[in-house]
This record gives C-alpha cells, sequence and structure tokens, in this order.
C-alpha cells in the first residue's frame, strides 16, 4: 500500500502545507505541525471526558486499552517519541486519529488517560502498515509505544475487530480531518506530567538512570 498521495493542485494543499504532511527536502528536519494540534484536540478530549466522568454517575467502561494508572508521559510526549522512533509519514497521525474515531463510535468508550496511549500506539502503527510503503513490525513498536509485543498484539486484534476492519480512508475523509486541525487551536488547558521513559536508541532523561520505568502504565 502506497503513502497516502498529497496532490499539489488539491484545493487542500495549502492545509497540507501547513500541517507539514507534505514531503520535506532530504535532510531538513521539522516536526510536523500535525503533531501538537493533534495533541492539543487529544488531550482536550481527554481532559473534557474526565471531568464529565467526575462531575456524574456515568461509568467509563474498562477495556484492554485501559491502563491502572495514568503514563507519565503526556499526549504531546507520547506522540512525539511514536514520531521520532517511528520513522512513519506525517499523514499516519492523521489517518490514526479518524481510526480512534471509529472505534470510539463503534464501542461507546470514551477517551481518557487511561485509555488514549494504548489507542495511539496501536491506530499509529495500523496505519503504518496501510498506507506507508515501509513500517516496523510489531515487536518495535512495542518497544516505542512502551508495551509487551504480546500486549499490542492482543491490542491491535481488538482494536480491528472493533472497527470491522475498515482501514480505508477515503481521501475526501482525509481532506474533511485535514481541515478539522487546521481549525484546531492550542486554546485550553495543556496536560503536562513529568515523564521517564526508556527510549530506543537513547534515553529520554539526561540523568543515568538505568531502573527506567515503563513507558505505559500497567
Amino acid at each position: 500500500m502506497g503513502t497516502l498521495a498529497i496532490n499539489a493542485h488539491n484545493v487542500e494543499s495549502d492545509i497540507y502545507l501547513s500541517l507539514g504532511l507534505t514531503k520535506l527536502r532530504k535532510g531538513v528536519l521539522v516536526t510536523p505541525r500535525v503533531l501538537s494540534l493533534l495533541s492539543s484536540l487529544l488531550e482536550r478530549s481527554v481532559q473534557k471526558n474526565e471531568m464529565l466522568l467526575e462531575s456524574t454517575q456515568i461509568e467509563d467502561a474498562v477495556t484492554i486499552f485501559h491502563g491502572l494508572r495514568a503514563p507519565t508521559l503526556s499526549v504531546r510526549q507520547y506522540i512525539d517519541r511514536i514520531f521520532k522512533y517511528s520513522g512513519c509519514s506525517p499523514s499516519c497521525f492523521v489517518v490514526a486519529q479518524i481510526y480512534v474515531e471509529r472505534f470510539l463510535q463503534s464501542t461507546d468508550i470514551l477517551l481518557t488517560s487511561l485509555n488514549v496511549h494504548r489507542l495511539l500506539i496501536t491506530s499509529v502503527m495500523l496505519a503504518a502498515k496501510f498506507i506507508d510503503d515501509a513500517f516496523f513490525n510489531n515487536a518495535y513498536y512495542a518497544k516505542v509505544g512502551g508495551v509487551s509485543t504480546a500486549e499490542l498484539n492482543r491490542l491491535e486484534m481488538k482494536f480491528l475487530f472493533s472497527i470491522d476492519f475498515r482501514l480505508q480512508v477515503p481521501l475526501e475523509t482525509f481532506g474533511r480531518y485535514c481541515s478539522l486541525l487546521e481549525r484546531e487551536t492550542t486554546e485550553g488547558l495543556q496536560i503536562e506530567r513529568p515523564y521517564q521513559a526508556c527510549g530506543i536508541k537513547e534515553t529520554w532523561s539526561n540523568k543515568d538512570d538505568s531502573s527506567c520505568a515503563p513507558t505505559v502504565a500497567r
């Protein structure tokens, strides 16, 4: 499956460029703007849902995507980590967001700090497999995401069955989500937590600490 095409003559081409979805010159390293916008959108959704759960009698359904406690990495830090180590195209993060929304709609689960990280690593991995020409295997993505390979395999299968294996994303849908992200602002509270995590090639902490905690809490 080839990388999702970005047509320079398409009416959305300016939006694609603004989000950082177009190909850069070789050797140019720039963090795509889409990462910060997606992080902001997800963090505000998590905050809104958790406030709803605290103020009402609604009980969130517990799934295999739920951890016992919130991971130490914020959503933004986690997304940056995935992008840094996975090497997937920026378009994968837009497609992953579409997948997550399909999952939430089909399961009636609320996005919270207990499940957002596992949903992210699973959806980005699936997006990379579906639209990128080259991608890493599950074992590598498990290391990136801070979960075991066996757990990521289970998450992948549960996710796929929940969305009825609907991985195809029409170009019109992709463009609509890009437009929605372009209108996304950084208003609202940003959820930032202290973090400590093991990197794939380097640690996230400047300190020499061999007892590095898992990225995603059990």
